[in-house]
């Protein structure tokens, strides 16, 4: 838990089309332009590494460098508390 602490919160896309939340209980909800909760699933970082599984299985990943998360194909920016 203390390694994803400064993860957890709100992360978007520059447009705000993507909302990715990470929870502090390792579960994310995606909202997609007006459709909340378009993905869910869990989440578990190591380092700067996150891996993604949704409910229905689907796997991807991602990395945050220097406060900015990259994940499959986007780029996401930590909206401030």
């Amino acid at each position: 838990m203390e390694e994803t602490k400064e993860y957890i919160g709100m992360w978007v896309t520059a447009d705000g089309f993507i909302k990715h939340e990470l929870l502090p209980n390792n579960r994310y909800d995606e909202a997609r332009g007006n459709r909340k909760s378009a993905y869910q699933g869990r989440y578990t970082v190591k380092a700067n590494h996150i891996d993604y599984t949704d409910d229905t299985g689907f796997t991807a990943d991602g990395e945050f460098r220097e406060g900015i998360l990259y994940h499959a194909g986007m780029v996401l920016y930590k909206k401030a508390d």
